[in-house]
């Protein structure tokens, strides 16, 4: 399998080349220092910045170096990759500060990326923005949400850190929309692209169905860090209409639940599932993958999937690395509409349902079932579309500035 990610960020990114900001990287022993979430720590953003930094290192090679400073909690202590350099812990004031001096004291550090998530420095914002004033280095900053309809508190609050920045990143149109109508932001400012993700070797749908023991099913799945907020019950009220029409269908729900959850909550959402999963009697059609699944192997469940699931019930959720890994394994998708699916499948507004809409998922699920043929043209059609919005260095196109 290649777990390069897709085609060419050069491609239409003609800043790239002519910024003076990112010329500076091209001198030896210059230094790229992204601040995130990241693995082990078990967290998306985590996931996608491992993924990142290793398409850029593929892509430049040696032309400069990527470190990494790993946000964390007294909650979230790891130990790490050699990549990582420095931690911040959110949770200690002092961090903040002793992270600003270290980035300002080290001239090889020319750009600090920061993938930005709210609940990262909730309770922490003015911190934050301390933080941001006070480093020299040219920041750009990588908005995974974006919410609209803002309040005149939270405009002003975005605003403040967008100001600090040299660049701002979001991976939807819609998104750079918001921010530059909502809340006012410059949009020359603002550079879309996409969340990317992997460039997947095809295997056998068959063949891998045996693998994994589920020959002669027809393979619904959803995959991701578990919480209330993926709506996985819209799936399971589904299922007794699909089961009648579809006697053989399995739902494999992929991933442990999320660990901040587990932290406030512990697996209250979980035993919902399986209490009304019980109450359906449809147990012989969920199976639980109650783990965080290695990669080559969650590309092998997505490939061997006849239908991707995407039920998520926040509207706001700009993109879906989740989303992103179906669309590449070929899956056909059906999704509810949040501002990612809308574009992605702009071509095909007949795979996206309403919120909470179980009897229009039934409905899709069992009509593509009954046609082969316009399964096979759903996955024709996604991954055309997808091309454009998966690119290798879509994924790493966050250093435009």
């Amino acid at each position: 399998m290649n777990n390069q990610l897709t085609t060419d960020l050069f491609q239409n990114r003609k800043t790239l080349f002519t910024s003076p900001i990112l010329k500076s990287l091209w001198k030896e022993s210059s230094e790229l220092l992204m601040i995130t979430s990241y693995p082990p720590r078990e967290c998306g953003i985590a996931t996608y910045s491992k993924d990142l930094i290793e398409a850029l290192k593929t892509k430049f090679n040696q032309s400069f170096d990527i470190k990494v400073a790993a946000l964390e909690t007294d909650h979230e202590l790891h130990e790490y990759s050699k990549e990582v350099e420095y931690t911040l812990n959110t949770d200690k004031e002092s961090d903040f500060n002793r992270l600003a001096q270290q980035i300002n004291g080290k001239d090889q550090i020319k750009i600090v990326m920061i993938q930005h998530e709210f609940g990262f420095f909730k309770g922490k914002e003015e911190l934050f923005l301390s933080f941001l004033n006070a480093v020299t280095k040219p920041i750009v900053l990588v908005f995974h949400t974006v919410l609209p309809t803002p309040n005149e508190t939270w405009r002003q609050e975005v605003q403040r850190i967008a100001s600090v920045a040299e660049s701002i990143i979001v991976m939807t149109h819609i998104s750079a929309e918001i921010l530059n109508a909502d809340y006012r932001l410059q949009r020359d400012k603002i550079h879309v692209i996409p969340h990317g993700t992997h460039l997947v070797k095809h295997l056998d749908k068959s063949f891998l169905k045996e693998k994994h023991q589920f020959s002669g099913k027809k393979i619904l799945s959803t995959f991701g860090l578990l919480s209330s907020g993926k709506s996985l019950e819209t799936t399971l009220d589904a299922l007794p209409a699909i089961i009648q029409s579809n006697p053989d269908v399995l739902f494999l729900i992929i991933g442990k639940t999320h660990p901040s959850v587990v932290k406030h909550e512990g697996e209250e959402y979980r035993q919902f599932l399986m209490h009304k999963i019980e109450e359906l009697q449809i147990e012989k059609h969920v199976r639980f993958i109650n783990r965080f699944v290695p990669l080559n192997e969650l590309l092998e469940f997505l490939q061997l999937t006849d239908i991707y699931l995407f039920t998520s019930k926040d509207p706001n959720q700009a993109v879906s690395g989740t989303f992103s890994y179906a669309l590449s394994c070929g899956c056909p998708i059906i999704s509810t509409p949040i501002p990612h699916a809308n574009e992605v499948l702009e071509n095909n507004g007949e795979n996206i349902i309403d919120f909470g809409n179980s009897v229009q998922l039934a409905n899709k699920v069992n009509q593509l079932f009954a046609s082969p043929d316009k399964m096979r043209s759903m996955i024709i059609n996604g991954l055309e579309n997808g091309s454009n919005f998966l690119g290798e260095f879509s994924h790493s196109a966050c250093i435009v500035v």
